[in-house]
């Protein structure tokens, strides 16, 4: 890197699990660039200061979702947040709401539990491929326009769960099923392909899951992707209500 006029404070909470007892922050002062994401203060820092750095990223575009990271107090997705938004100093941690696995790193296996939960996958359609015989005769899947539009908000979702650590539900309620979770499980069941939302919403009408929601709205507030998670909770808590009341009405076999 060029010689750079401007340097910054940067502070890392720091946790070796082999080593510490409880998470503490290391200070390091570098140079920046007027162009610089955040996370390229954090792999310089990596590169040319202290190897011991732990911290995860990779496509560099905000679409792998896997930079997240506390910026200040705020979840932030670290390849797209600008170092020149702040000045002299900038303290980042690891995601809050989730066990730190080393440093920056997090542990996802909780949230990984939760989405497998809803089955983010369109229901019956693997069965449906297996018994085609013929492709010609039996057709493919087809979608209007609007029905796309009915559930595209909700799929543009890429997992980079600052609505999880954003969220107050999760602070206090570590079970709850959190936003990400239900808007995805939400969107499949817009999905006029789908035949899966009866299973969906006995899990969004069960303990911890939507209505759990106290409607803060944070999640939406730092959806990197324009995604109103908070929407699709409460459409869903609609939508769990609406089948349980045709269940009574009118039973049938569910998905």
């Amino acid at each position: 890197m060029a010689e750079s006029n401007r340097h910054m404070r940067v502070e890392i909470l720091r946790f070796d699990p082999d080593k510490d007892e409880v998470p503490k922050s290391q200070e390091y002062e570098i140079p920046v660039e007027e162009d610089w994401k955040v996370l390229d203060a954090i792999n310089y820092i990596k590169d040319e200061v202290d190897p011991s750095v732990s911290h995860r990223w990779s496509c560099r575009m905000a679409v792998c979702g896997s930079c997240g990271m506390m910026v200040n107090g705020e979840p932030k997705l670290t390849c797209k947040t600008s170092l020149a938004d702040y000045e002299g100093s900038i303290k980042i941690e690891p995601l809050a709401n989730f066990p730190i696995v080393r440093d920056l790193v997090v542990d996802m296996d909780g949230f990984m539990d939760k989405f497998r939960k809803v089955k983010p996958w369109i229901v019956r359609a693997k069965e449906r491929a297996e018994d085609m015989e013929n492709l010609n005769e039996k057709g493919t899947y087809s979608q209007s326009p609007a029905e796309l539009a009915t559930f595209k908000q909700f799929s543009m979702c890429i997992n980079c769960l600052l609505c999880y650590a954003a969220c107050p539900v999760i602070a206090n309620e570590p079970d709850f099923i959190g936003p990400a979770a239900i808007a995805l499980g939400h969107r499949y069941n817009l999905d006029s392909r789908d035949e899966g939302d009866r299973g969906r919403n006995e899990i969004f009408r069960g303990e911890g899951t939507a209505f759990s929601c106290s409607f803060a709205n944070e999640c939406s507030e730092v959806c990197p992707k324009n995604v109103d998670p908070a929407a699709a909770v409460n459409q869903a808590k609609l939508g769990a209500v609406v089948d349980w009341a045709k269940g009574l009405i009118l039973p049938r076999e569910g998905a």
